[in-house]
């Protein structure tokens, strides 16, 4: 697209911001230490601060990407279109993802030389608490009201999201990360990885789609002796064992009650009470009979040790019969070959789909972003922040731009019904949407809500498929009426429940892929509990409980 049409669009874009953001704002100029939690000037007033600046302004923030993408955020177009509708220049200082929190964690150990913020901070609830007393990151809730119309937006329509970012102590110490794709059981976020079977094999071999878990280890077996692949190549069934979508704890639904397992290992029973997934019954006999398949030689061998790169590249390779993962685009040569797994039925006639944690108020990551004692000015930077937030913006951060020209683009610049701008999203073709998003957008704060759709950009292809096999294959077996929801503890009860749940999960994980491996959970399952007690288990459900019930007491549902 040529560079005259491209300033015109992004002006529409900043147009947009600027809308919803007619009282402009700014910062008062706190020293090194001292960052002002107001913004105000020292008159006590809001500054007017009306984007692009006369003159150029910076800020400093640490930030995370991928190996295989640009490690200089300045590259990437959405911030160069940003740079030039505001005239602030960001000094990024760039992780690389996976090497990122101990980066990070060593950055902000240096509090003399503490960036302005972290855009992309990985924060916890722990963390944001023990940051915040330190004094290494500062509140924002006046910055958000005095210059930040676009999230006192989002948190005006849906005023829970306030209340998930409001720390006990009543402070906002975080800028959050909100997408939402449906809600309830029909959240994009209600399961994470799904299985996805080999339909175009299942048809060579005169197979049907198995609907229980005998039926499954059958059609496993039928592959792995009828080598669909060629060349002993044929896989019948891979996943990463505690690697949260790439972990088959979707299938233990079909065992005992049906509370299977998710990523933190927790749920809630219909009856309003927490329970430890990895410690019911079904659980348990869930367990065994995965130890049954890898018996049988139908689970990949390296289930326990391959990363997301080997997993990928086998499923290119056209090897699996069943894996799990969030999008089969992702791993499958061609997606076409593959369809998701229903929930199958267990041995006591059991069907059900775990739900997981926190995703009945969709997407939402509270500590994506934060401001330290350092920042120069709190107002620019709140202000800077709060274009994030513009409807236009949050979805080109999220997922990607339009018009970059020698690049795969997610969008083109459209218009929607009222003739608005609008971003449409582009036809991924066979290209793996991970890889294409990871190479524009650049994730941070952001606000993604479902009336945007349509409004200001289109549903992505892969979410509206995703959606459709959530609410037509999966919610109609999800039989929990209840998750746990996204609250804020206390440091006290944050910091116990990090010291439970840190010796719990690693003990927990680590029987988990000796058993699948081994076997011997029936002989070492009384033994198991004992030591999850000894961990402190019962402690830990006695503090999510509190939580639990004071949400409820509160008239949430």
């Amino acid at each position: 697209m040529k560079k005259k049409m491209l300033k015109k669009l992004t002006a529409l874009s900043l147009a947009a911001v600027t809308a919803l953001s007619m009282t402009a704002c700014g910062g008062g100029s706190g020293t090194t230490g001292q960052a002002s939690t107001t913004g105000l000037d020292e008159n006590g007033e809001v500054r007017d601060i009306t984007f692009p600046l006369e003159e150029t302004a910076e800020l400093s923030f640490i930030t995370s990407a991928p190996a295989n993408s640009t490690q200089d955020p300045n590259e990437r177009v959405i911030f160069q279109r940003l740079e030039e509708e505001t005239n602030v220049h960001i000094n990024w200082t760039c992780f690389v993802q996976d090497q990122f929190n101990d980066k990070k964690n060593l950055a902000l150990s240096q509090a003399k030389s503490l960036p302005d913020g972290l855009f992309n901070a990985g924060m916890s609830n722990y963390d944001l608490l023990r940051y915040a007393k330190q004094g290494v990151i500062i509140p924002v809730e006046d910055l958000i009201e005095n210059y930040m119309p676009n999230l006192q937006a989002v948190f005006e329509k849906y005023p829970e999201y306030k209340t998930m970012c409001t720390a006990p102590d009543g402070h906002i110490y975080s800028f959050p990360w909100i997408e939402q794709l449906g809600s309830g059981k029909e959240a994009i976020q209600s399961i994470g990885g799904m299985p996805f079977i080999n339909k175009t094999w299942l048809d060579e071999l005169g197979l049907e789609v198995p609907t229980t878990t005998e039926e499954l280890k059958e059609v496993l077996v039928a592959f792995k002796e009828n080598d669909p692949a060629g060349n002993g190549q044929t896989i019948p069934m891979s996943l990463i064992i505690n690697d949260g979508d790439q972990d088959p704890y979707v299938l233990l639904g079909a065992f005992g009650e049906g509370y299977g397992d998710v990523p933190d290992h927790t749920a809630v029973t219909n009856d309003k009470k927490v329970i430890w997934t990895a410690a019911q019954e079904g659980y348990k006999e869930g367990i065994s009979w995965l130890h049954e398949l890898y018996e049988l030689g139908v689970m990949d061998p390296e289930a326990f040790t391959q990363d997301w790169s080997t997993y990928v590249s086998k499923g290119k390779a056209g090897r699996y019969g069943l894996f799990f993962t969030w999008d089969s685009a992702n791993i499958a040569p061609d997606m076409n070959d593959y369809i998701p797994l229903p929930a199958l039925e267990g041995p006591d006639g059991m069907k059900s789909i775990p739900r997981q944690s926190g995703s009945a108020t969709s997407g939402f990551d509270r500590g994506r972003c934060v401001l330290t004692s350092n920042c120069k000015d709190t107002a620019l930077a709140a202000k800077w922040l709060d274009q994030m937030y513009a409807p236009l913006q949050s979805p080109q951060n999220n997922w990607g731009t339009y018009g970059e020209e020698g690049k795969f683009n997610i969008f083109e610049m459209s218009t929607n019904d009222a003739g608005e701008p609008m971003l449409k999203h582009m036809d991924l073709g066979n290209e793996s949407p991970v890889e294409v998003r990871e190479a524009q957008s650049v994730n941070g704060p952001l606000a993604i809500l479902n009336d945007y759709y349509g409004t200001y950009v289109t549903c992505p292809d892969d979410a509206q498929y995703r959606l459709d096999w959530i609410k037509d294959i999966y919610v109609p077996d999800m039989i929990e009426e209840y998750v746990y929801p996204n609250v804020f503890m206390s440091q006290e009860d944050t910091d116990e429940l990090n010291q439970y749940e840190t010796d719990l999960k690693k003990y927990t994980e680590q029987m988990k892929a000796e058993w699948i491996m081994n076997g011997g959970i029936e002989e070492q399952w009384d033994e198991y509990l004992t030591t999850l007690d000894e961990y402190g288990l019962q402690k830990w459900l006695e503090i999510k409980q509190k939580y639990l019930d004071d949400y409820f007491a509160a008239g949430n549902e």
